[in-house]
């Protein structure tokens, strides 16, 4: 219909179909036809026939006012999915992850800048689930998720950033908090804080995993909703749990963070972009952060 409605537009402004016909490069007679098809559809007279022309009847003017603003946002959402087709994009919706932000995210996005000043940058605290939900509906461009990207590389591109050493978040009073470097085999025996599947998915599997290479299944005295909550219970239940070692830098009350020396013990940085031709700011982001995390390595 948004075909016929231009044409229909263009007749209003000639005020003549004969005229209309030639702009739009048809014949009068297809011309005609088309304004019947859309009258038919509508449900009533568009068009006033007289001997000078056509004029627009009152439904036609009702008609134009109700369609226009919705011509508008269908020309302005076809050209952005034009740039979007030629991967040109004047904003970049990026989410990330709050506990990487200032390690990998922020040294990247001043990469970014540099190089795209003008482009307009949307970002989004989101947990890996909040993440996956935002690109699989459309509503982020580049998800900056890590290790619980690997659940949805099959629906995105993905791109690992690198593989991170782990460490231990113990609570100040654990006697571990003292020691330089500890192992897996060190945590035997203790209570593990795992986080909710539907917030991080894959993370508990992942620590489960870790610890098995160390010859013990690992018991979860809690399972909570982010890893702020986390920390809270490694240091109210003198627990633990195993994090990538850019926490190393994070400072949360009553807790320590101690490397873990297991060459084994990883856990992997992955990107996930959208399929189809990725942005040129977005492809900027993505060697940013590759270039930040190899030097952190």
């Amino acid at each position: 219909m948004i075909d016929l409605i231009r044409a229909l537009l263009v007749v209003i402004e000639e005020g003549s179909i004969n005229r209309a016909a030639l702009r739009l490069r048809l014949s009068q007679p297809a011309l005609s036809r088309q304004m019947k098809a859309l009258e038919e559809q509508i449900g009533g007279r568009l068009l006033e026939r007289e001997t000078g022309g056509v004029k627009p009847t009152n439904l036609c003017h009702t008609l134009m006012k109700s369609m226009r603003p919705l011509m508008e946002a269908y020309d302005l959402n076809l050209a952005n999915l034009r740039r979007q087709a030629r991967g040109e994009r004047s904003e970049l919706r990026v989410g990330y992850l709050i506990s990487a932000a200032q390690s990998i995210l922020t040294p990247a996005l001043t990469r970014l800048r540099k190089a795209h000043p003008d482009v307009k940058l949307l970002l989004h605290d989101l947990s890996p689930r909040e993440q996956i939900d935002g690109l699989r509906a459309g509503e982020l461009d580049l998800a900056l998720i890590g290790q619980e990207g690997s659940v949805a590389a099959s629906e995105f591109h993905s791109t690992k950033l690198g593989s991170f050493r782990v460490c231990a978040a113990l609570s100040d009073s654990d006697p571990l908090a003292s020691k330089t470097r500890i192992t897996l085999k060190d945590l035997k025996g203790r209570d593990f804080i795992g986080i909710d599947e539907h917030h991080m998915p894959g993370r508990n599997r992942w620590l489960t995993s870790l610890c098995r290479t160390a010859g013990f299944k690992p018991r979860f005295a809690a399972i909570v909703d982010g890893i702020t909550n986390v920390l809270s219970l490694v240091v109210s239940e003198s627990a633990v749990t195993l994090l990538p070692d850019y926490f190393l830098q994070f400072q949360h009350p009553g807790v320590t963070f101690v490397p873990i020396s297991d060459e084994q013990a990883r856990w992997d940085f992955i990107v996930l972009t959208q399929r189809g031709r990725t942005s040129t700011a977005a492809r900027t982001l993505l060697e940013a952060l590759k270039q930040v995390v190899a030097k952190d390595k």
